[in-house]
């Protein structure tokens, strides 16, 4: 069973939370032209020497490698389809938790800098924890179609 379509969203869930190491969430230019990206690893600035990291998020860099970890694990659960299904949920929910921390986070970030959020400053890891979500909700649709499949077989063979 490992080689259903919900392996396929599962491992894709996966992958686009580990993206979230390359893009910034968050993206500004101050009046100088010195550019600032918000990650899930932390605060960088761009400075004559390159990027430097300000602020580091230590905790929500973890975070997030165990929430992208999840559904990798959640590949090798497939004899028990009840839990995976359960733990895509879960899953499901707790990155809807992490798109809500960052953006407390950026928010507090920009209030540090006197700024306000704005559409422009959204960067491209904004847009992947709602990807993510968009993965796992087609992974579990996976999962439920894999469990009514099996039920109707049981059906034909009692």
């Amino acid at each position: 069973m490992i080689q259903r379509i919900q392996t396929v969203w599962l491992l894709l869930a996966s992958l686009t939370l580990f993206l979230l190491f390359l893009f910034p969430y968050l993206q500004y230019f101050d009046n100088f032209g010195t550019a600032m990206g918000i990650k899930i690893t932390g605060i960088y600035q761009g400075v004559s020497e390159g990027v430097v990291q300000v602020k580091s998020f230590i905790l929500q860099t973890i975070v997030t490698v165990v929430l992208a970890l999840v559904p990798l694990a959640t590949i090798f659960n497939y004899k028990n389809r009840k839990k995976q299904l359960q733990i895509t949920y879960l899953n499901i929910f707790l990155v809807i938790l992490l798109a809500i921390w960052f953006y407390i986070s950026s928010n507090n970030a920009v209030l540090e800098l006197n700024k306000t959020l704005a559409l422009e400053n959204i960067g491209i890891g904004a847009l992947l924890a709602p990807l993510d979500i968009v993965f796992l909700f087609l992974a579990a649709k996976g999962i439920r179609n894999d469990e009514k499949l099996i039920k109707s077989v049981d059906r034909l063979r009692g």
